[in-house]
């Protein structure tokens, strides 16, 4: 039996109730490592722990059979199956407690180890862990030797110890988990835990020859598509063989028509050559005799032009004098135009003068009517009083609504001004308002993606908010609003998501109405609270934060955010937060001293939550801590008071828009009244100026218009003198123009006289000139004759040697496509071949075309296809046996896999009738039967069932054949039955124990018979 050392101050480790630690080392294999009826190989002979959890230094002593660890909560009955998961490189994640390794460390110390010695028949197995606080890493000792955790991993393993095997290692946290596992979970977890060695070796082969025969199944499947798939393309691919064949058949064809068509070519050019020299020929006796008809021809017409030159001259001679005489009639005339035209200019301008005249004798009269009703009119207005005082008067009024309207225009300016800085304000306001609500509409999102029906709810509640009577305040999320954000983590650690996601209500019966509607009648899941009827927001701390600052805190919980009155009245009372401080690294360096100070319950250092709890028998203290995690709803903090603010400024921006306004139209109204009194004053004015420029005008105007009339009477034309002067301009126009009629009438009597003679001249030439004619005409066809004849012999002679050396070439390529020699005779063979084919050259175009017309018809085609034919075939042969092969092969594979089942499932069905026997024989010891319900809850049985659970496990555990257990609980029922194989081992713990070096049972137990 073993005692841990006297307990240090520090945390405590509670334990729940009863915990099983089942064998850590399967039956089957305890029947063959027992020896001499003690341990089994594998089995727990020491633990040693030293500053780890609870203990300072301990050494426990477990049996080889049943170990039954008592005592009381938090006496350190956990830290032992901490111990020996960690000592037998178990994950910290089999414990379900805390994720590092290095929180196991006693606190105040930087390392801790654990020693644990395991019983082989070969020599026993030492395993040494000492753990680091500062990196959270192990340094492992196998047998006194450093080694690697892998290694120490498998010896265990060897050992066929499995901490992470819940049906060997079932921790209390585990308990629910365990309930949780699938079936197959649950039948790979026994196979390992008390089934034979290799039967869970025979489940693993058994599933990887189940994934290798999927995977020769798909390789039986894929070659069986693709064996498929290459058949089909081969039929495909044959009738593609079939039409290159046909095709090829088209080629040879054409090849025989390009062969032939130069052959065809030549022969038609031939042929051509022959026709051209025959026209040649004839072509020159046409043209030589033309040449002896021109000749005779020439000579007469020669000779007449001989006779007519004479004749010529004089006619030319006469012709130049009939042109200069005709030239000087021309002169005259020209000269008698602008003689009549001058006259024509005087007789117009003596009628402009007697038009000139008879407007100004009109003017003359209008101005004189018009000075006599000038001064009509005058004589009228000078009888009118003078309007200088009137016009005075209403200047006066003019200038003082012109001050006024100035005033009211530099007070609508001023408004002006003044509102487009309240608007800029107000703008600014709300810009500052939305980015609060955006923050907030952010913290609904993050409510809506974690609990839909708490964020339908709020939908809810905005909408029916005036049903209620009380105050009614949303999820305590988005109502709780943190200072700092580096301070949300803190209050999001304290207060559970069920209370951060509950509507908060001043009354109950708003409560009750609220919880009808959305739970009952909408079915949503919600949380609502009710805040207490006493409110507790104002409640004060324990004690003054000043008093607390040496130990480095700065501030309660409640001063870190803000809350309406019953959220925060609620949280008082629920939470204390009032109470509980925050302090920061100092905090934590002094956290000895801290947990010491009276009132203090719950506090956090700067990444810890401690719980202090303090003993009402012995009044000491016990500590639990816990990493404070980061903020997910909080961090998003908006300022209550300066929301309010603003939207209390936005308002009052509003009423001074609305003021400014009403004084705007008021000032606008009075504008337009000033407006109409000067428009009416202005035109009063308009009125009077006239009426006192009138007289002045009309002076004026007489004035003008008498001194308009004199310079007209003065302006008066003398016509008589003018009509005087223009007949004697006329007179002395008309003498000049008989002078040149006179000149005029001689040059053309001259011109007459020479245009007779030329005609006379003319009359003579006629006769000589139509024979002339005659023969050019003649002559001129005959050269045109002669011309084309010529043209047409060379153009003959230059097409019979183009086409000479055209036949040459075309002979030569003909004999060259059909690879002949030059002097080579015509093959007998493509003799015979070509008589089949047409003999014209359009004849073998036409069924060149149409073959090549069908061969283009056949695309995709060439030698590659009769190739890959060939190929495909063999290859279709080759996969139709691969496949056959395969196919064995998958059959072969399935009876193995069956073999494999029988052996596999044989060892199962005999290890589930074993365990189906034990369950009933233990539920009947317990005179119950039917069906086994797992749950997680914590709950203690009653103790006729307990006392039967307690014999059940002490009669499995204490046989022979049995491996090592674990049993550990905090409380033990009266008068049970224990057997001399069971080991007892009593945790205590507490500020008056012994050291184990100063215990000694046989007085504890005389002692205890004296108080009996």
């Amino acid at each position: 039996m073993s005692q841990p050392r006297k307990k240090q101050r520090g945390n405590t480790v509670t334990s729940g109730s009863q915990t099983i630690l089942k064998s850590l080392l399967p039956s089957s294999q305890s029947e063959e490592c027992r020896e001499d009826g003690l341990y089994v190989e594998g089995a727990i002979l020491r633990i040693t722990m030293k500053n780890f959890l609870t203990y300072d230094y301990c050494v426990v002593t477990p049996g080889p059979n049943l170990n039954m660890i008592v005592g009381a909560n938090g006496t350190g009955k956990s830290s032992i199956v901490c111990a020996i998961c960690l000592g037998l490189a178990g994950k910290t994640a089999v414990l379900g407690r805390v994720d590092k390794v290095g929180l196991y460390v006693k606190r105040g110390c930087h390392k801790g180890h654990i020693e644990i010695e395991l019983y082989k028949r070969s020599g026993n197995v030492v395993i040494f862990r000492e753990i680091h606080v500062e990196n959270n890493q192990s340094l492992w000792m196998l047998n006194g030797r450093q080694c690697s955790q892998k290694v120490v991993e498998e010896e265990v393993k060897a050992l066929r110890i499995q901490v992470s095997n819940l049906c060997q290692f079932l921790p209390q946290e585990k308990v629910g988990e365990f309930a949780k596992m699938s079936k197959i979970e649950l039948l790979e977890a026994t196979e390992k835990s008390v089934g034979p060695p290799e039967m869970y070796e025979y489940h693993c082969e058994l599933k990887n020859f189940r994934t290798k025969e999927q995977d020769l199944e798909n390789v039986v499947k894929e070659k069986a598509s693709f064996l498929e798939k290459a058949k089909q393309r081969h039929e495909r691919n044959k009738l593609d063989v079939n039409r290159y064949y046909e095709k090829k058949r088209h080629l040879d064809v054409i090849e025989l028509l390009e062969k032939k068509k130069p052959w065809v070519e030549y022969e038609t050019t031939r042929k051509e050559l022959e026709c051209v020299k025959k026209e040649r020929d004839e072509t020159k006796k046409a043209l030589s005799t033309l040449k002896q008809t021109q000749t005779p021809m020439l000579r007469k017409i020669q000779l007449i032009e001989e006779q007519l030159k004479p004749t010529e001259a004089q006619m030319k001679s006469k012709a130049a004098a009939i042109k200069e005489a005709s030239l000087k009639c021309k002169q005259k005339q020209d000269q008698l135009d602008r003689k009549n035209k001058e006259i024509d200019d005087i007789e117009q301008m003596l009628r402009l003068k007697q038009t000139e005249e008879q407007d100004n004798q009109k003017r003359i009269a209008n101005a004189r009517r018009a000075i006599e009703d000038l001064k009509t009119e005058l004589a009228k207005v000078s009888d009118q009083p003078d309007v200088t005082p009137q016009i005075n008067a209403v200047n006066a009024e003019l200038r003082r609504i012109q001050e006024e309207r100035a005033k009211i225009e530099g007070e609508k300016a001023d408004l002006r001004r003044e509102r487009d800085n309240i608007c800029a304000e107000s703008r600014m306001l709300e810009k500052k308002l939305q980015n609060m609500n955006n923050m907030m509409n952010a913290k609904e999102e993050k409510l809506c993606g974690r609990h839909r029906d708490t964020h339908a709810a709020v939908s809810w509640l905005r909408q029916n908010k005036n049903h209620f009577h009380g105050n009614v305040h949303e999820p305590m999320m988005l109502v709780i609003n943190v200072k700092d954000h580096r301070f949300a983590k803190y209050v999001e650690n304290h207060i559970s998501f069920h209370d951060l996601r509950a509507f908060v209500f001043q009354r109950k019966d708003d409560m009750e109405k609220f919880m009808t509607e959305v739970r009952d009648k909408m079915n949503l899941k919600v949380n609502a609270i009710s805040a207490p009827e006493e409110s507790c927001s104002k409640k004060p701390p324990s004690r003054n934060i000043e008093s607390l600052r040496r130990f480095g805190f700065f501030s309660y919980l409640r001063e870190m955010f803000d809350a309406p009155e019953e959220v925060m009245s609620y949280l008082c009372h629920q939470y204390k937060v009032h109470d509980v401080p925050v302090g920061n690294e100092q905090t934590k360096a002094m956290i000895r001293t801290v947990i010491e100070e009276p009132y203090l319950k719950v506090l956090y250092t700067k990444e810890e939550r401690y719980t202090i709890k303090r003993s009402f028998y012995s009044n000491k203290i016990s500590t639990s801590n816990s990493a404070v995690h980061p903020s997910q709803y909080l961090t998003i903090t908006v300022d209550a008071e300066e929301k309010r603010q603003l939207e209390q400024q936005i308002k009052a921006c509003e009423s001074k828009l609305q003021d400014i306004d009403e004084r705007f139209k008021a000032l606008q109204k009075e504008a337009s009244g000033l407006d109409r009194r000067d428009n009416e004053l202005l035109a009063e004015k308009k009125r009077l100026a006239e009426l006192k420029g009138k007289k002045r005008q009309l002076e004026q105007k007489i004035s003008t218009k008498q001194d308009s009339l004199r310079q007209m009477e003065r302006n008066v034309i003398d016509l008589k003198k003018v009509e005087e002067e223009t007949k004697q301009k006329i007179t002395a126009v008309n003498s000049q123009k008989v002078t040149i009629v006179t000149a005029f009438m001689e040059q053309m009597k001259l011109r007459a006289k020479l245009t007779m003679e030329k005609v006379y001249l003319v009359s003579e030439t006629v006769g000589l000139t139509a024979e002339r004619a005659k023969l050019e005409n003649d002559c001129r066809e005959v050269v045109c004759s002669l011309k084309h004849t010529e043209q047409k012999c060379s153009f003959l002679e230059q097409k019979k040697i183009r086409l000479t050396e055209q036949c040459k070439g075309m002979l030569k390529r003909a004999k060259s496509i059909c690879r002949m020699q030059p002097d080579e005779s015509f093959p007998e063979d493509l003799c015979k071949a070509f008589s089949k084919l047409p003999d014209t050259l359009d004849e073998v175009d036409t069924m060149l075309n149409e073959e090549r017309a069908r061969a283009e018809c056949f695309t995709g085609l060439s030698e590659n296809i009769v190739e890959e034919y060939d190929l495909r075939e063999q290859e279709i042969k080759r996969l139709e046996k691969e496949l056959e092969e395969k196919t064995t092969g998958l059959n072969t594979y399935r009876q193995n896999i069956l073999e494999a089942k029988e052996r596999w499932l044989n060892p199962l069905k005999q290890l589930v009738e074993q365990i189906n026997g034990k369950f009933s024989e233990f539920f009947s010891s317990m005179q119950c039967a039917g069906e086994v319900d797992l749950h997680s809850e914590n709950e203690g049985m009653d103790p006729v069932n307990e006392r039967r659970v307690f014999d059940i496990v002490v009669r499995t555990a204490c046989k022979k054949t049995t491996s090592q257990y674990f049993f550990i609980t905090p409380k033990l029922l009266q008068n049970l039955n224990y057997t001399k194989e069971m080991t007892i081992l009593c945790v205590y713990n507490g500020p008056e124990m012994l050291p184990p070096n100063q215990w000694n049972e046989k007085t504890f137990i005389e002692h205890r018979l004296q108080i009996k």
